[in-house]
């Protein structure tokens, strides 16, 4: 069809949009390092409980106790692409 653009330029545009998106959630997941979290705990996959914060952003934390179903407070160690760790807050 006339005016179309070509496959292979649609997934090279696809790419770039993707990889600006994880580069933009991982600097907005950056500005979490360091700060207070409370986060509803979902369920354990493999060694972290998995969990989402007020504002939707996905946590994993190692924890020795049971943590599914329990919201926890904790402090934001590290930030990735898709999710940030915790550490359990000490009171």
């Amino acid at each position: 069809m006339i005016g179309q653009i070509d496959g292979k330029i649609k997934e090279e545009r696809s790419q770039k949009l993707i990889k600006l998106s994880n580069q933009n959630e991982k600097e907005y997941n950056q500005r979490y390092i360091g700060k207070e979290l409370e986060v509803l705990f979902e369920e354990k996959k493999g060694e972290n409980y998995v969990g989402h914060t007020k504002n939707y952003i996905l946590v994993y934390m190692k924890s020795e106790k049971n943590l599914e179903n329990k919201i926890v407070k904790g402090i934001c160690e590290n930030a990735e692409n898709d999710h940030v760790t915790m550490k359990q807050k000490v009171v």
